[in-house]
């Protein structure tokens, strides 16, 4: 990844086609610095062999989130676009809550040849999409996915689309997707290519193993991530007396809430089957959860 300088001198600058193209002015830049910077971008670089973009701050942050129309009033010159990672921000420049995003339809009806695509907020988030031929890769890195947008994920029809990863996310910051929503996902419907799934940083993860261990999905994946949420022995239970898990490449339940002799289990059910299994970052409940009906369990990524 290389990220845009201030002042460029062409000559200094790597081939357009050879890099991830980084632009963020930094956490006190304005709006008007976001366009001064994309102007210089697109007088500077070869905007037709741009290959991925990579936006962060002033295109995204609190309470701004409109970073892809720069790409689309582009759309005609960004011909070989590939890849484009929207929200590249770090808590000091804003926490992952409040990084605004919106609609993303318009992002991907622009660019019918986008390959891999993610994104890092989730306020406002919507992606009302009924169906996109190229896209590989779809990751979305939340404190509290909308639920319509996991629902219309769930949905879309995909038919390229080999990896992806869904950080569902706390009710308190606009999360709260259910198993019910996930259902044309769970049933192995419209993403026939889906090889990686990460259903992922969910306070209903006990849920989620239990539908996955009987899921149709499960049957043709390698790769299976419940990380960064709560799962319990619950959750674990579930997947060992579900389904064969043994056609995984790698599970990760990393961040978890297991007994050692659970991991115990997973390990001896999977590990000699061929398939690699995280157990990292087992987490003892808080004690000090004084939040009603808490059970001390908490998922990795909120605020």
């Amino acid at each position: 990844m290389y990220t845009f300088p201030p002042c460029a001198d062409p000559a200094d600058l790597p081939d357009a086609g050879s890099v991830a193209w980084r632009l963020s002015c930094g956490q006190y830049m304005s709006d008007d610095d976001a366009t001064t910077r994309w102007q210089r971008f697109t007088e500077t670089v070869e905007l037709e062999k741009v290959r991925a973009v990579v936006l962060g701050h002033p295109w995204y942050g609190w309470d701004c989130g409109g970073g892809d129309r720069y790409l689309i009033d582009a759309r005609e010159r960004l011909t070989a676009l590939e890849a484009v990672f929207l929200g590249d921000l770090e808590d000091e420049e804003s926490m992952i809550s409040t990084i605004g995003l919106h609609d993303l339809a318009p992002l991907l009806e622009a660019f019918p040849g986008l390959r891999e695509l993610a994104v890092r907020g989730g306020e406002d988030l919507d992606f009302p999409v009924t169906g996109h031929q190229e896209l590989r890769s779809l990751r979305v890195e939340s404190g509290g996915l909308p639920p319509e947008a996991a629902e219309h994920i769930a949905a879309a029809e995909l038919p390229s689309l080999e990896r992806l990863e869904l950080w569902l996310g706390d009710d308190w910051y606009g999360g709260g997707t259910t198993v019910e929503q996930l259902a044309p996902l769970l049933a192995g419907q419209g993403k026939p290519a889906l090889r990686h799934l990460g259903l992922q940083n969910s306070p209903v993860q006990d849920e989620l193993a239990a539908a996955l261990a009987s899921a149709p999905v499960v049957s043709q994946l390698r790769t299976l991530k419940l990380s960064m949420g709560v799962l319990s022995d619950t959750g674990a239970e579930a997947l060992l007396h579900g389904q064969p898990l043994t056609g995984l490449d790698e599970l990760d339940l990393s961040h978890h809430f297991l007994s050692h002799a659970m991991m115990l289990r997973l390990w001896k059910a999977l590990e000699p089957a061929g398939v690699r299994v995280d157990l990292s970052g087992r987490s003892e409940p808080d004690e000090d959860d004084d939040e009603e009906d808490g059970d001390g369990r908490y998922i990795a990524v909120s605020e």
